[in-house]
């Protein structure tokens, strides 16, 4: 953290979600926690509400008015704006020839047994796609040049647009081209994204499409960041990044693109901590929130990935590898014209929302399963301060359980039997698929719903140990908080190392050149928000791949990278070719200076195994089961509770079933575990 960051005593983590906005305010040592319902109209509006009460002089502060704060944020903005397509209209210039780039787009079928395919339309229309001449090589030589005449012609040509890309053909070996047409355009007075600047790497049709997107929902993203900036009074801003740090809110007004996994990476962040502070091992995030569900395959730390893609358009930053499934806690039950029960991807959102939150809602959610067999306590919602209704949901769950064929109560077990089968499906695919054992992995359960599923999705996985942090419906805002400030910077190379040539050693030469260029950028970056120099931690990564292959392989960019890169192509792919030539495709760096992390206060030990409770009944869909409910504020470490029980606290409630047992740890998390092993049968 920075000298004078260190100087503000109070630092603000907000989480902006479909239905509920999070906060954690930490002062002194000591962290405050609210959840209000999301205002999708205006976003802004509830995290400024929430400002309202929790900073210094507010409602909840309880400490005089006028003390500085820092506001980490992340934000939703810019995912919704691509989702919704309501983002700025766009003007796209590129090389005369290729303005239908971003609509042909590469072979991939979208829907493989469809006969016709379907994608969603282009974010850039036909009539704003502007080809200009000019054409530079694959070295970055210069085959034709720019026309002045046309350069002088493009503000005209561009005058209906609220942003503009520019993707010019192999602007990542000389950018000149696309910077020249980046000045004629500077006069329009509109967001301009040149590729080259936002992401000087290889592949035209992902490079344009992350600069399309990045144009796309420039507009609304700076006015979002202005508002921020204006109403919340903070001292600094910092909105937190797809690959798992901070940026300044200058980066994340000019390359929102940054920011389309904002929430969810802080979520990825927090469970990191979880894990290292309960001996976790490889975690599973699991993080089941109002709209979605996010997980995330966590060996040692993150793992990053170039191939993401929102709303159908490609998007080739460095972002944590995060999988959603469209199960949350406000997910849509519906019947489908075979007459099967259905659950998502469609969400009440914040407005209306469950039927449970009497804001209108009239669909049965998730949640309202919960709520109708007792898993949630109706009067324990947000720990009593937002009571739900449980007799609004009769009415249309006894109609969606008779176009079933069901009881109301065997309706609702089944509603979350298939909110599970989807989510069990998210989670294999960063497991299973990927050739990690669940057994060996910690499944971190956080978000507002997770830890209600989280034991029946443990058992269908063979996962044998769950932890459920404090507060875990706002351990993305506490990541948020945590998260280190991040640089990335990037080049593509594409040279060939033969080892048993003479050019090796000039590529290696090049190479050095390239991460001292690549640092000396990350560094000044850093400076600029008042990073010390010694305070940066500068990594260097490669992608590389054996010639003649399609995709690339990161590995530490260090001195042996060449024979790191067969061990890594071998763990891959199980065999290597030492003989034959690799090629340094692009060299990265990456950036990061720590901020200050406040640590959980360890509770008391217990003074008797069992903690206390009170009867409660649940549903298992046949019959209603006597259990026993818990206030999460009454556990001491060292308490050991076996289910059936429910534990409830503020941001969520946590189901243990029969079977399991939950044992409270030094810092108050939950480990949850099978009082006895039983493998399920794939």
């Amino acid at each position: 953290m920075s000298r004078s960051a260190r100087r503000v005593s109070t630092v603000v983590a907000v989480d902006t979600g479909g239905t509920f906005t999070d906060f954690v305010a930490y002062r002194r040592g000591r962290c405050s926690v609210l959840k209000l319902p999301s205002t999708p109209d205006d976003p802004a509006r509830a995290v400024l509400e929430g400002l309202r009460l929790l900073c210094p002089g507010g409602e909840l502060a309880g400490e005089p008015a006028g003390e500085p704060f820092v506001l980490a944020h992340g934000s939703t903005v810019a995912t919704n704006a691509l989702l919704e397509r309501r983002g700025a209209r766009v003007a796209f210039v590129t090389n005369a020839g290729f303005e239908d780039i971003l609509e042909i787009g590469r072979q991939n079928r979208p829907q493989l047994y469809a006969l016709v395919g379907t994608r969603p339309p282009p974010l850039v229309a036909r009539e704003d796609r502007v080809g200009i001449a000019g054409r530079l090589g694959p070295g970055g030589e210069e085959d034709e040049p720019l026309g002045e005449s046309e350069l002088r012609e493009l503000p005209e040509r561009c005058r209906a647009a609220e942003a503009i890309a520019i993707g010019m053909l192999h602007s990542y070996a000389n950018p000149e081209h696309e910077l020249r047409v980046a000045r004629a355009l500077e006069g329009l007075g509109v967001p301009v994204t040149a590729s080259a600047v936002l992401l000087p790497e290889f592949r035209e049709y992902e490079r344009f499409s992350t600069a399309a997107v990045n144009a796309y929902v420039a507009p609304l993203v700076q006015r979002y960041v202005a508002t921020l900036r204006a109403g919340s009074g903070a001292l600094r801003l910092r909105i937190m990044g797809s690959a798992g740090g901070s940026l300044s809110p200058e980066r994340a007004a000019r390359e929102p693109v940054h920011t389309m996994l904002s929430g969810p990476a802080g979520g990825v962040v927090a469970a990191l901590e979880v894990a290292r502070r309960t001996r976790g091992g490889f975690v599973l995030s699991f993080d089941m929130g109002g709209t979605s569900t996010d997980v995330s395959l966590c060996p040692r730390g993150f793992l990053h990935t170039r191939e993401s893609e929102i709303g159908g358009a490609p998007i080739a930053i460095p972002v944590i590898d995060i999988h959603t499934a469209g199960a949350g806690g406000g997910s849509v039950a519906w019947r489908d014209p075979g007459g099967a029960l259905r659950v998502g991807p469609r969400s009440a959102g914040a407005v209306p929302g469950p039927i449970c939150y009497r804001r209108g809602g009239n669909e049965v959610t998730v949640t309202d399963a919960h709520v109708w067999i007792g898993r949630i306590p109706a009067d324990a919602f947000l720990g009593g301060t937002a009571p739900v209704e449980r007799d609004a949901i009769e009415g249309p769950l006894r109609a969606l359980a008779d176009s079933l064929g069901m009881s109301p109560d065997e309706t609702a077990v089944a509603i979350l039997e298939v909110a599970n089968t989807l989510m069990e499906g998210a989670l294999r695919v960063v497991s299973v698929e990927r050739g990690y054992d669940p057994s060996t992995l910690t499944l971190v359960a956080f978000g507002g719903a997770a830890p209600l599923h989280a034991c029946e999705l443990a058992e269908r996985l063979d996962v044998r140990r769950v932890v459920v942090p404090p507060d875990p419906g706002l351990l993305s805002a506490r990541g948020i908080l945590i998260a280190d400030v991040r640089k990335d910077a990037a080049r593509t190379l594409l040279r060939p190392l033969r080892p048993l040539r003479p050019p090796a050693a000039l590529a290696r030469r090049e190479l050095e050149e390239t991460y001292r260029h690549l640092e000396a950028a990350v560094r000044g970056e850093l400076a600029e928000e008042a990073v010390p120099a010694a305070d940066m931690i500068l990594e260097r990564w490669i992608d590389a791949r054996y010639a003649g292959q399609g995709y690339e392989l990161r590995v530490p960019g260090r001195r042996d990278w060449v024979a790191r890169f067969h061990r890594a192509h071998r763990m891959r792919y199980g065999f290597a070719r030492p003989s034959a030539s690799v090629e340094a495709v692009t060299a990265r760096v990456v950036g990061r200076a720590r901020v200050e992390r406040p640590t959980l206060p360890r509770l008391a030990r217990a003074d008797k195994r069992r903690p206390g409770g009170e009867p409660y009944l649940v549903c298992d869909g046949r019959r209603w089961v006597r259990t026993l409910r818990v206030d999460r504020r009454t556990l001491r470490a060292g308490h050991v509770l076996p289910g059936p029980a429910v534990i409830t606290e503020y941001s969520a409630t946590t189901w243990i079933p029969a079977g399991w047992s939950a044992r409270v740890l030094p810092h108050g998390d939950l480990e949850l575990a099978p009082q006895r092993r039983r493998r399920r049968v794939r």
